[in-house]
């Protein structure tokens, strides 16, 4: 059974919350002792029905200001696929977390209040996905019960948001008319929108599909290097690690670095068994037909279509830390499990989100999307994110206080 990781993401009180929390209850995914604390809470709707959208508060402060802070998981499954769902907040001063939420997605829902249309934040969560090469978009126009069910509200807010599409660069995109609150379109198609001949939010994602990249260039970071050392495996020696990409298969040549070193796949293990081919997301043991120096954090490759092995790259970051980007300090780069010196060498530009245009001569900030230049101590493993996205991204850490301070979408060699 396959997964599907998507995230709602939007406005605040567009009911990015209650949506999920409607589409857990009305599938029966909710537990009997979750559905007696909602029911037992003091949140209700203006029309007395059981506030939905505590499902995900999982925070004390989301509780009490009704508002989503923090990125809340939920997982359930049908009898299609499995879900795991992000819930994003929707204020701006938390940009930072709905990047963590995306950058591990499949889909993006975005949510729009059908009384205000595609306002700033829209704007801003879209572009957000274009940076994060999201692979699917679903615009969910919510509140539809606060317009009447309005089939010209709809198709407005729809031909606005194409605009904006277009101009953005976003392909796959798709709109659902919803009320979260009175459950219409969510898991059963709504009586009340006969205009709408399209499916329910549930039945778009059981059959949504997400085109992966059909390119080869598969990459294996190696995760743990497996050395029994036991009487029965004396001379076991394996490589732990998940799969990016298509291609891996028993015989097929490989190159390793940071060593630059060849082999070919010898063997592919999965939970004790052994597979011709391993799939992309998968998480293997690799063994090699030579015995080569391999390490935690260093990648095997597709020979026949080898990452970037470069010291000077541009990427684009999105900024969590309450301090600037600092150009005179050193920080850390970790893509998978390597971790190497960096130096910021230069701030390009930065990205005005809401109206997707460059800044110049700005200081990075809290929250902040811009383009940078780095140099490195040491050659990195990589893929540019319109090529591979899954080996083209990394995380920032400050070496003072070990706090992640970025994310980074690398986009050039330079």
């Amino acid at each position: 059974m396959n997964i599907l990781k998507f995230i709602t993401a939007g406005s605040v009180d567009d009911g990015k919350s209650t949506l999920i929390g409607r589409l857990l209850y009305d599938t029966n995914s909710i537990l009997d002792d979750q559905l007696e604390a909602i029911q037992r809470a003091n949140r209700k709707n203006d029309d007395g029905t059981v506030d939905l959208a505590i499902l995900t508060d999982g925070l004390k402060a989301e509780r009490e200001q009704g508002i989503t802070i923090d990125v809340a998981y939920k997982y359930f499954q049908t009898d299609q696929r499995k879900y795991i769902i992000a819930d994003a907040p929707g204020h701006i001063q938390y940009t930072r977390n709905m990047v963590t939420g995306a950058s591990n997605s499949d889909l993006i829902i975005i949510l729009i209040d059908a009384r205000k249309g595609v306002i700033e934040q829209t704007k801003r969560h879209s572009f957000i996905a274009k940076l994060l090469a999201m692979k699917q978009v679903l615009v969910c126009v919510n509140k539809m019960d606060m317009v009447d069910y309005s089939a010209s509200v709809f198709e407005q807010i729809k031909a606005d948001y194409l605009q904006l599409a277009a101009r953005l660069g976003l392909k796959e995109v798709d709109f659902i008319p919803v009320s979260a609150l009175k459950g219409d379109n969510i898991v059963h198609k709504s009586s009340r929108m006969p205009w709408y001949s399209g499916e329910s939010l549930l039945d778009y994602l059981e059959h949504v599909e997400i085109h992966e990249s059909e390119s080869a260039n598969w990459r294996f970071p190696v995760q743990w290097v497996v050395r029994p050392q036991t009487d029965d495996l004396h001379d076991y020696r394996g490589y732990a690690g998940r799969v990016l990409g298509e291609g891996l298969t028993v015989g097929s040549p490989v190159i390793i670095y940071p060593a630059e070193t060849y082999s070919t796949i010898k063997a592919i293990e999965f939970n004790g068994q052994n597979l011709e081919r391993a799939e992309n997301g998968q998480s293997v043991i690799v063994h090699l037909s030579d015995d080569v120096d391999i390490s935690r954090g260093d990648t095997i490759a597709n020979v026949e279509a080898p990452p970037k092995f470069e010291r000077n790259i541009q990427g684009n970051i999105c900024w969590f830390d309450n301090k600037p980007l600092d150009t005179d300090q050193i920080y850390l780069i970790q893509s998978h499990s390597k971790l190497t010196k960096i130096k910021v060498v230069d701030v390009l530009y930065k990205f005005d989100i809401n109206t997707q245009e460059k800044v110049y001569d700005e200081a990075i900030k809290l929250n902040d999307i811009g383009r940078i230049a780095i140099k490195s101590a040491e050659n990195l493993v990589f893929d540019l994110q319109d090529e591979n996205a899954a080996n083209s991204q990394a995380i920032v850490i400050d070496p003072r206080t070990n706090l992640t301070v970025g994310a980074l979408m690398i986009q050039a060699v330079d």
